[in-house]
């Protein structure tokens, strides 16, 4: 598979992985690198106190240890998930059960891996998620790197839809913030 493809084919699982990171609530610790961008956090000082980033590392968390069913657990059963088009696997998929489907299908690849959210940015009801993810595909001996966002809508608590991005900016600006430097 050329590594273009191959990369399309992570970045598409890697968005997958993201929700089912959102879903979960098992823990991955915090990164020393997570700041927040953007002051609408529930107490306005740290995203860490955001109960919904909670519920995104532990999602995360889980689809890392190919714990699918606890990644999309806290999702709603009607999430909308939109990969692009471009991404191996790519489109839109409706329900916990397709998201599951889409993240199995996405995880049984890899021979091994992770998704590691790198930083988490609320901007209200919404939650863009840089994501890097390095992985080995099954039968393969090289590695593959790639640098992505997950942005979540959040109602009552639980994911309700998830839009992926193969550019960080591009998350940020369709969620609202135009300067990733902040």
């Amino acid at each position: 598979m050329p590594a273009v493809a191959m990369r399309r084919s992570f970045t598409h699982r890697s968005f997958a992985l993201v929700l089912l990171g959102a879903l979960c609530f098992s823990g991955c610790r915090r990164r020393s690198n997570e700041t927040p961008m953007d002051k609408s956090t529930p107490t306005g000082n740290s995203a860490a106190e955001d109960p919904r980033i909670a519920t995104l590392r532990a999602a995360y968390g889980a689809f890392n240890r190919n714990d699918i069913d606890s990644a999309v657990a806290a999702m709603d059963a009607n999430i909308e998930w939109s990969e692009p088009p471009e991404f191996s696997g790519g489109g839109a998929y409706h329900g916990r059960n397709a998201v599951k489907g889409y993240l199995t299908q996405s995880r049984a690849a890899w021979a091994e891996g992770a998704s590691e959210p790198e930083q988490f940015i609320p901007s209200g009801d919404r939650i863009a998620v840089f994501v890097h993810a390095r992985f080995r595909l099954k039968g393969k001996d090289d590695w593959q790197e790639v640098s992505l966002a997950d942005v979540y809508t959040f109602r009552d608590g639980r994911p309700v839809q998830m839009r992926a991005f193969a550019n960080r900016q591009d998350a940020l600006n369709w969620v609202g913030i135009q300067d990733s430097t902040r």
